[in-house]
């Protein structure tokens, strides 16, 4: 079924506002505000939001992103307020301070909380989609992978488990070009990662990675094949990273050139935007799109910046059964305040309590 106007525009908005959203925590990292690392999708906004996009959230549907598809979390329903917040560490954040960047999950909301040990999440959402089918549920889950993450066991063990099974799954390879610093030429000796798909016997497909509505495409059909209940697709995005691993690579690895030929020549909302003057959007449409964002972004960081750090106390709280509910030793005010009275007076030495 083709997208309407209506969904286009949508799909535009998205993708504005998961690189307007990426630009402002950068300004806050700059500034100190964002506490560790910084992953941005620069370049890449097309795969997560067309495939986002796919399915379906009156069934349930539900996503595994990575740290590049934050635009997947915001179709999904993620908020800019608590992605800020999230990135700042907040005490009202998602996560509360224990986690950062876009490690949390909202099932409810149809994504599930991603882990640092990347193509672990292909065997966790080959259990959930198992749950589903064995449930009777009408229920399609898919996961996003880099390509570096195809070359570990826990993404062959998982895709070969819910081929077997027949698992209502589609497995998005994003292959940006690099994982971390290791061009694809050097990690895989396969022509395409979507060859692959051959091994384990299910179809494997290849797109555009930045042309959003490619994306869409090909990530409907397989959706609609795993509801069918015809199984396991595998995905392979062409996509590229414009931006290091994180803020703090300084992409050196990198051949001159290779970045500002991308940005140029295949910039994805440059193109979409394109496509979308082409079938007589007005570019005063769009313009007022970017200024709903630039609103939503700005009102997001004010709350964001205005509310508390944890309390210390809450490192404790969600890590075992019970909750705490006697300070720690660490924590007890009266050995804080004879802490201090102690360096107050011999410096910064050590100290007995």
């Amino acid at each position: 079924m083709a997208l309407t106007r209506e969904q286009k525009l949508e799909l535009y908005y998205y993708m504005r506002l998961t690189r307007s959203l990426e630009e402002r925590l950068v300004n806050l990292y700059r500034q100190t505000k964002v506490i560790g690392g910084l992953f941005r999708s620069l370049g890449q906004e097309a795969d997560a939001v067309g495939a986002a996009y796919a399915l379906d959230k009156s069934k349930g549907d539900l996503l595994s992103p990575l740290i590049r598809n934050l635009g997947a979390m915001l179709v999904r329903g993620a908020e800019p307020t608590e992605v800020i917040k999230q990135y700042m560490a907040k005490g009202d954040s998602p996560t509360k301070g224990k986690e950062l960047n876009i490690h949390f999950g909202g099932v409810e909301r149809g994504f599930i909380g991603q882990i640092s040990h990347l193509g672990d999440m292909v065997p966790v959402m080959a259990g959930v989609t198992l749950a589903s089918k064995m449930r009777g549920e009408d229920r399609v889950g898919l996961v996003f992978v880099g390509d570096g993450a195809t070359s570990t066991g826990a993404f062959h063990e998982g895709i070969n488990f819910a081929a077997v099974q027949r698992c209502p799954l589609v497995v998005v390879v994003e292959n940006n070009g690099y994982a971390y610093s290791t061009p694809v030429s050097k990690q895989t000796a396969a022509k395409s990662f979507s060859d692959k798909a051959i091994g384990y016997g299910i179809p494997g497909e290849q797109a555009d990675g930045n042309d959003v509505l490619a994306v869409y495409d090909v990530t409907k059909r397989a959706v609609d094949r795993a509801r069918r209940g015809e199984g396991v697709t595998l995905i392979e995005l062409i996509t590229y990273r414009r931006k290091g691993h994180a803020e703090h690579d300084n992409q050196s690895y990198v051949p001159p050139g290779e970045i500002e030929r991308w940005a140029a020549e295949n910039d994805p909302i440059d193109r979409f935007e394109k496509v979308l003057r082409g079938e007589k959007v007005k570019a005063a449409e769009l313009r007022a799109i970017d200024e709903r964002i630039k609103a939503e972004i700005d009102i997001a960081t004010d709350i964001a910046d205005a509310s508390p750090m944890p309390d210390p106390l809450e490192a404790l709280r969600g890590v075992y059964a019970g909750q705490p509910s006697v300070a720690p030793l660490w924590f007890r005010e009266d050995v804080s305040s004879a802490v201090e009275k102690h360096e107050r007076a011999s410096g910064w030495g050590t100290y007995d309590v």
